[in-house]
């Protein structure tokens, strides 16, 4: 039994769809979020950059005494998981883009994937095609923009809207009937993606359940549930609180109150 919080780490506001996950599966447990706003996307950071601000929210994380890590954020599980693994005594949760459960829910055999670029270039993700998908015609694309658009909470306005539709359209033209959401942001475009797709048959991808899973299965093993109620999660930014506040408002559909990191 341990009351001490979870850590969640994400480029900004996007790793904000796993809190959800896990706040459901796990209604005990205090959680700390941390989103690197001032840096995001991490899609377009070098690996050295990317490596020093993964340092400096694990070594966060252990100041306030989070007995798990969270990576909600595809692009930092590709790049740096490994590393955060071998560098911290903590367990350490990270996620991948649905490749694999893609494969088994296609009927057209095309799959799209939206992903940053970092992710579709690394090797984690290669590896994951090559081992489940061989067989299948995966469509990818790095989706520019959207989580600069996620990050100022525009979720269906006109800019965004014209994102979505350059990038989903050509999809549908190939017959895309799933879509895989590469990146915790995109979970928040559902609604639009659903809309400029219309009729056409699209079933939508995340990993948000399945990370939360893994996470209760880790706190099992490891002897880590907090029996104890639920006491409260903190939500820190490395941008200004004062931005941050009402896009995480607006996501989470309740007020929060985000603190400087």
């Amino acid at each position: 039994m341990s009351s001490n919080p979870i850590g969640i780490f994400d480029s900004g506001v996007g790793g904000l769809s796993v809190y959800q996950a896990i706040r459901k599966h796990l209604p005990n447990e205090n959680i700390i979020y941390f989103a690197d706003s001032a840096y995001a996307p991490y899609g377009n950071l070098s690996k050295q950059k990317l490596h020093e601000r993964c340092q400096h929210i694990a070594n966060f994380f252990l100041k306030h005494k989070a007995k798990a890590m969270v990576i909600a954020c595809n692009t930092a599980t590709a790049m740096m998981a490994d590393w955060l693994r071998a560098e911290y005594d903590l367990p350490i949760i990270a996620l991948e883009p649905a490749i694999k459960p893609a494969v088994s829910v296609t009927r057209t055999g095309h799959i799209g994937v939206f992903a940053t670029e970092n992710t579709l270039n690394s090797s984690r993700y290669q590896k994951l095609v090559a081992q489940f998908a061989r067989d299948k015609s995966i469509h990818q694309v790095a989706c520019h923009g959207f989580v600069e658009q996620i990050e100022k909470g525009d979720l269906d306005g006109p800019e965004t809207t014209k994102l979505v539709k350059q990038y989903l359209e050509p999809l549908l033209e190939f017959k895309v009937d799933t879509l895989v959401l590469g990146c915790t942001h995109y979970p928040f475009l559902e609604k639009t993606i659903k809309k400029i797709a219309g009729t056409a048959p699209l079933k939508l991808l995340d990993t948000a359940d399945a990370v939360s899973l893994q996470l209760t299965r880790v706190l099992a093993v490891n002897a880590l549930f907090n029996n104890l109620p639920h006491e409260q999660d903190y939500f820190f930014s490395s941008d200004n609180p004062k931005n941050a506040t009402p896009v995480f408002t607006k996501l989470l559909s309740k007020k929060v109150i985000v603190s400087s990191a």
